[in-house]
Parts: structure tokens; C-alpha cells; sequence
């Protein structure tokens, strides 16, 4: 960290102040065009806290077409420069931008729990993820690597194909996860020798713009290779009418709900750009007789409650053989009984959010289900958006806890008795982004594993998601993939060369 912004955080950290974190977000400003500055309107949008139910912040209404074609006029000036750089050069600046991140950890968790909600232990979680990410991106960029191709019919050729940056391309990223999502696009992108101008869910700015402060005035990245255009809701479609019709913008990635990136894909479409999707999940969670029960319990909870319920890949049906279900039942509510609000459970992101899980746990219960524990809105000191982490049993496939995709901390536990049975259960959604087995018969992994329509499955294990792994779903769930060995490719144009006349 620069000495200037150490005498900043310094005297913060020792207050322990709950906002120690005020220094990384430049005040009433966004980054527009390569400038921090206020959006060309003048106008400001409030961010609260969904723990607290009170403003913690306001940001630009960057959302103007003056600031986004400012945004995309100085991404696409500067993409050429970045792009003619090594790619050794540019793997030095993600990972300094990763040791600026590494070293913010205590800032950036709070500023995440500030504005998301989640607990210290997923914030910390999610940080750690966006290190790891922008650090494989780093390697991946020096392993952009082309193909000399023997010709086989005409002597003296020599058929050649290297990869190339597309250009600018315009992001969207979710609340659930507002810095990783943003280092794992972003961070491609840039890897890959792209410019990007992101928008930040309108829920938690505050960390994406954190993060573009640590890049640009820390790690040495160009600002105008990174615009942030904080924008209200209602601003929402219109700048993604911008991002999928400017010309200089050759592919757009947005990770979000189906619905609106199905609007998304259609608009891009009708101007021949490239988009990158990771959509909604209605994840499957298959415990077999066989399974190792406590693994699956405690695999569950990781994958189910994890920032409580609102991730795309968490466990969605929990589908469970009807000869372990009361046991597992059993078991499942011992440990939920264990988790803590505010400690182990956070909010849900806001009132909708939290109305919505409601409303599905009460039409659940008036179709014959049981709260086997929770069911109910809850508190801390009598405020934030919670919801008691909840179990439901007596559940039935047809019901809209077993069929829609709930986004909050509630386990519906659905009984199945053959393995054609949980696999016809599992695939009879039209996501497929990611799904979870569990038994310890090798064959019947893999048959299971095999037949199960989702991008990602795990085997044994509930949280799947790493770097060096493609991330991406199947079905409704997305098109593309982010992470991997092929990350950097979603960025690229592959280009054929035929040298003639080498005899």
C-alpha cells in the first residue's frame, strides 16, 4: 500500500470502525472514462445495509450516455496500447492488483459485509476467491499460446493461428458476490488484453469501486482500461440497451437472473456481439443410501447456507433416498439448529429479497410441508432482512420450493426411492448450472454424475467452485464458461494465417 493511503487506513483500523473502509471508496465519485469523478447528471443514489436497514454510502448516477460513451471512447483508445504490451506485463498487473487486495483483506471484508450483509467468514471467503482468480488469470495470460499446423496437401504452406483481444467489453456483475465476480470477469478480460467497462449491481457498488481504486491507483492499471458506472435500478435497462448497440463494445458478460439475460442475449444478437452468460441455477443435492451422512450434512451446509442461501450454485432440491431420510432429517436439523444469526447467517440482500423467501415457505406449508426447523423472519438487535435457516420436509417435487430456484437459506428435503427416480428429479428443471451427489458406490457416481444436466457437478463434495476449474452451466443456465484453462479464450478472436510460397 502507497504511504498515502497507509496514513489513511492506519489511525481507521485501530478505531475499529464498522466503516474503517471509507478510504478505498473515493467519495461521491466513480470511475468514468479514465477520470474519478461525479456522474454527468449530478445525480446520487443512496446504498444500505441490509443488516442494519440504514444508508451506509451514496454513489453517481453514472448511468448517462454521456458517461458511458465516455467510459467506452477511453476504453477502446486505451485497449490497443494494453493489448501490444507483453503478456508478461500484464500478468505483473493482476497480481499486483492481487497483492493490493491481499493486503485490504480486513477493509475489504467489511466494506462487503457493509453492503452485502454476508458474515465476516464468507466475506473473507470471497476475497480470498478474487486473489486466487486474478492470480490464475495472471498464469493463463502467459500461457496464451497459438498453433503452427502442418499443411497437408499444398507443399511450402504453413497454417498458423494466434489468439487476439476482441476489444472493449462491458460487464455486469451481481450483488451475491461483488468482488469476485468482478475479479473474475474483469480479470480475464484484462488478462487476456480487452478494456472493460463494468456495472456494478446497484445493491453493492461499493465494492467494485474499492477494488478499481486498489487496481488503478495501486497496481498500476490504466484507469481507463476500468470504468465503473455505478447506476440505480432503474437505470438498469437502458444501460445494458447501450452496452449490447455501441459499436466499440465486441462482447458483453453479465451474470444474473435467466430472464434478464435471455433479454440481454437477444439484444446482442441483433447487433452480432459476443456475450458471456452465467445465469441462474436450481441446483440438485443427491444423498444416496450409501453416503457418508455426516460428509453430506456438513457438505450441505456449505453448499446451502453459505451467504445464506443467495449463491446461483447452491443446493437448491435436496433429494434424499426414502431409506435415510428420517435419519438424515435428523441429522440436517441438528446442525441447522446450530447456526447463528449474524454470526454463521447473514441477511438476505433486501425486503424483496426477504418477502420472497417468505412467501415460498408459507405457500410450502399450506401444500402440506413442515418446518421441520424455522420457517419464520427473524432479527439482530431488531433490525436487517433476515430469515431463520429453515428445513422443510413432507416436500413434494411439484411444489414451488421443490421446482423454483428459492435464493435464501431454506433446505426443501424431497424423498426419492431409486437412483432413476433422483436423476429424473435432478434433471427436471430447465437450469443446469451446477449439481451435488453423494454415495460412496463408485459405479453409481459415475453413472449419476454422468447423467445429471448440469455444467458443474460435485462428487462428494458441495462447494465445487475454484480458479483453475471452467465455471459455467448448461440448459438455461448460461453460455460460456469463466475460469479454467480456457478462461481467457471467452476474450479472444482466434485468427488463421496461411504463409504461402515457403518452398
Amino acid at each position: 500500500m502507497s504511504p498515502r493511503l497507509t496514513s489513511l487506513v492506519t489511525p481507521l483500523r485501530r478505531t475499529l470502525s464498522t466503516r474503517a473502509w471509507r478510504p478505498l471508496v473515493p467519495e461521491g465519485k466513480a470511475l468514468i472514462g479514465g477520470e474519478w469523478k461525479a456522474g454527468s447528471g449530478g445525480h446520487m443514489f443512496p446504498v444500505f445495509s441490509p443488516a442494519k436497514e440504514e444508508q451506509i454510502a451514496e454513489v453517481p448516477c453514472a448511468s448517462s450516455g454521456e458517461d458511458l460513451d465516455a467510459s467506452i471512447e477511453a476504453a477502446a483508445e486505451a485497449q490497443p496500447a494494453w493489448a501490444a504490451l507483453t503478456v508478461g506485463a500484464r500478468a505483473r498487473v493482476l497480481e499486483q492488483w492481487a497483492s493490493k487486495l491481499e493486503e485490504n483483506t480486513p477493509l475489504l471484508a467489511q466494506l462487503i459485509t457493509a453492503e452485502n450483509g454476508k458474515v465476516d467468514s464468507d466475506a473473507r471467503g470471497e476475497i480470498s476467491s478474487a486473489i486466487q482468480q486474478l492470480r490464475w488469470y495472471a498464469n493463463e495470460a502467459r500461457a496464451t499460446y497459438g498453433q503452427v499446423i502442418p499443411s497437408t496437401n499444398v507443399p511450402g504452406r504453413r497454417l498458423m493461428v494466434v489468439h487476439q483481444p476482441v476489444g472493449v467489453v462491458a460487464m455486469i456483475t451481481p450483488w451475491n458476490f461483488p468482488l469476485s465476480m468482478m475479479t473474475r470477469k474483469a480479470g480475464a478480460a484484462l488478462a487476456a488484453g480487452c478494456a472493460v467497462v463494468l456495472k456494478p449491481a446497484d445493491e453493492t457498488p461499493l465494492t467494485a469501486l474499492a477494488a478499481a481504486f486498489l487496481a488503478t491507483s495501486e497496481a498500476g492499471l490504466d484507469p481507463r482500461l476500468l470504468s465503473i458506472l455505478t447506476s440505480p435500478r432503474e437505470d438498469a435497462d437502458a444501460v445494458g440497451k447501450v452496452f449490447c448497440s455501441h459499436p466499440l463494445i465486441r462482447l458483453v458478460g453479465f451474470t444474473g437472473s435467466t430472464n434478464v439475460g435471455k433479454k440481454l442475449y437477444a439484444a446482442a444478437a441483433t447487433h452480432m456481439k459476443r456475450v458471456q452468460l452465467e445465469l441462474g441455477g436450481n441446483a440438485p443435492f443427491i444423498i444416496f443410501e450409501s453416503a457418508d451422512l455426516d460428509l453430506a450434512v456438513s457438505q450441505l451446509i456449505a453448499s446451502k447456507f453459505r451467504c445464506s442461501g443467495q449463491t446461483c450454485v447452491c443446493a437448491n432440491r435436496i433429494l434424499v433416498q426414502e431409506s435415510i431420510y428420517e435419519t438424515f432429517v435428523d441429522m440436517l436439523t441438528t446442525a441447522v439448529g446450530g447456526l447463528e444469526l449474524g454470526k454463521h447467517q447473514g441477511p438476505l440482500i433486501n425486503k424483496i429479497a426477504l418477502d420472497k423467501v417468505a412467501s415460498m415457505v408459507g405457500a410450502a406449508v399450506r401444500e402440506g410441508a413442515v418446518a421441520a426447523i424455522g420457517g419464520k423472519r427473524a432479527s439482530v438487535d431488531g433490525r436487517g432482512h433476515f430469515y431463520s435457516p429453515t428445513v422443510l420436509i413432507n416436500v413434494a417435487p411439484n411444489m414451488s420450493c421443490g421446482r423454483d430456484e428459492i435464493f435464501g437459506p431454506v433446505a426443501p428435503i424431497i424423498k426419492f426411492g431409486t437412483e432413476a427416480e433422483a436423476v429424473a428429479l435432478a434433471n427436471s428443471t430447465p437450469s443446469g448450472l451446477a449439481g451435488y451427489m453423494f454415495s460412496r458406490e463408485v459405479g453409481q457416481c459415475w453413472r449419476v454424475a454422468e447423467a445429471m444436466e448440469a455444467g458443474m457437478v460435485g462428487v462428494n463434495a458441495g462447494v465445487v467452485s475454484t480458479p483453475e476449474a471452467p465455471f459455467g452451466g448448461v440448459k438455461h443456465s448460461g453460455i460460456g464458461h469463466e475460469g479454467g484453462p480456457g478462461a481467457l479464450k471467452e476474450f479472444m478472436n482466434t485468427k488463421y494465417m496461411c504463409w504461402a510460397g515457403l518452398d
